[in-house]
């Protein structure tokens, strides 16, 4: 199954190993679910990530993004030109609508109401008999 993750839910999962976030990166790391990305994705997560207030470190950082890029799906998408409150998630929603993938948010105000936007409990409720 194709998801994109938005960069409040890989934050959350690697703060707490236990929870929705960390269930979701495990069935990344077990190849249930691929991530699908691109380089402005990418690049979000290694600058969030990286920030000193979190104090993760460099490996914890760099074996997850490794995962992500190794395992997932690098895509080109299409611009959309459709209003955003905060453009710096269109980058997201564009990549979920380019691979018909489900993204994956703990914003869901953020993004326009599309059946591909997800909270982690509406996600994880919808993967139950799956998991």
């Amino acid at each position: 199954m194709l998801v994109v993750i938005d960069t409040n839910v890989l934050v959350s999962a690697i703060w707490s190993k236990s929870g929705g976030p960390a269930r979701i990166l495990a069935l990344i790391q077990n190849g249930r679910l691929t991530p699908c990305y691109d380089s402005r994705i990418l690049t979000e997560y290694r600058r969030t990530l990286s920030r000193s207030k979190f104090d993760f470190s460099e490996w914890e950082i760099t074996a997850v993004l490794t995962q992500i890029e190794s395992d997932g799906m690098s895509v080109v998408p299409n611009p959309l030109t459709e209003p955003f409150n905060d453009e710096d998630d269109r980058k997201f929603y564009e990549v979920a609508k380019h691979c018909n993938a489900t993204l994956i948010t703990g914003n869901l105000k953020h993004f326009p109401k599309d059946r591909l936007v997800q909270s982690v409990a509406e996600f994880l409720a919808s993967m139950q008999p799956g998991i």
